[in-house]
């Protein structure tokens, strides 16, 4: 048995692999009347897909979504929504070395040894390809969360790649859509430029952390004990192809803080409840806050490098393996959207648990 949707009431399927004709989603649970067009999805791609500069994957897909269920004049009907992009530069000769040897770090070897088969051009269904079809489904759920909570912002950025991390006192939101790296900080993307083009040519990768930032998420999303918010967003972040690591507000540094430092003091506003601080992450018992939702996840080094490894073939020789191909030096670039994607899936998922549950939130302050 194979998992491949995720979700309580907006729930997405994913289907199809890297070099297969077509992939896409199938999107179940969309409320009825939103206002969604090709044209609006095919923006989120754009962020994501292949060939748009030296340092990503020189693979040249269009990403064209195609939206064939699901909506009547320009709008949701309620009823599932499929969505299709159809795979147009697959190279699966560049796979055959690899027919019979499993790449080190790869899915390779896991899912032959779980199947007793495996598509081994591109990955098939493990290569990041896959999430094309998160990002196509995480634009609807941003159309329908707009219906809901007209402010609410999602933007994702990169705060490290390698040993390199983010200047947090340089973070600058505009300067995010200005380079190639997604990063909120100019000075750093300059220098990873150079340390990322070093590593391009000479064949091998490097791994990054992305954080995900959700602002204007009214409180009271998600439910204790099972159905918590970060539970879901922690499961569909460790979801992504290639993540190793995903933490909430402050993560695993708040195991380095005393219960002052951690607590975020809490006094009245005059619009309300307002932090003096955001270690959590804007999720308090699994339930938001009504601040800033805050994901980070890390991604390791693409497994496909010109590196000689070690490795064996399906009958158990040892052997050296060399990919050769068109890959990514830091897939981490193109998890960006990706993240933002499936931030969107959740939210749009608990705004919907939400207002079937209570409606709307009960326990009003001031």
């Amino acid at each position: 048995m194979s998992i491949n949707s995720f979700g309580h009431l907006f729930r997405v399927t994913t289907w199809g692999e890297s070099h297969g004709p077509a992939i896409g989603a199938t999107v179940d649970g969309c409320p009825p009347g939103v206002p969604v067009t090709e044209k609006v999805l095919q923006h989120w791609l754009d962020k994501r897909k292949p060939g748009q500069n030296k340092y990503t994957t020189q693979r040249r897909e269009a990403d064209a979504v195609r939206i064939l269920s699901g909506t009547f004049e320009g709008v949701t009907t309620g009823t599932p929504v499929q969505l299709m992009i159809e795979n147009t530069d697959q190279r699966s000769k560049d796979y055959s070395d690899i027919r019979d040897k499993f790449r080190p770090g790869h899915a390779d070897i896991t899912y032959f040894r779980k199947y007793g088969i495996r598509d081994y051009r591109g990955g098939g269904r493990s290569s990041a390809r896959e999430t094309a079809s998160r990002v196509a489904a995480g634009g609807l759920a941003r159309e329908a969360i707009k219906a809901i909570v007209p402010d609410l912002q999602i933007t994702g950025y990169m705060v490290q790649m390698g040993p390199h991390t983010i200047d947090r006192d340089r973070f600058d939101w505009d300067q995010i859509e200005r380079n190639p790296f997604w990063v909120p900080d100019a000075n750093a993307a300059i220098k990873w430029a150079d340390y990322l083009d070093s590593l391009r040519k000479s064949g091998s990768s490097v791994g990054a952390v992305i954080e995900v930032t959700a602002r204007n998420v009214p409180a009271g999303l998600g439910a204790p004990v099972y159905g918590k918010l970060d539970t879901d967003l922690a499961a569909a972040m460790m979801s992504i192809n290639a993540v190793k690591g995903v933490e909430i507000g402050e993560g695993m540094s708040a195991a380095m803080l005393t219960g002052e430092l951690n607590a975020d003091e809490i006094r009245m506003g005059p619009g309300g409840p307002e932090f003096s601080s955001n270690h959590a992450g804007g999720v308090l018992g699994g339930i938001s806050t009504g601040q800033d939702v805050v994901v980070r996840f890390a991604v390791k080094p693409t497994s496909s490098i010109l590196t000689p490894r070690k490795t064996i073939t399906r009958t158990g020789e040892e052997t050296e393996i060399i990919t050769k191909g068109r890959h990514d030096p830091c897939v981490g670039i193109r998890a960006v959207p990706v993240g933002e994607a499936m931030m969107a899936c959740v939210l749009l998922d608990h705004l919907l648990l939400h207002r079937g549950q209570v409606g709307g939130n009960r326990g009003v302050i001031g």
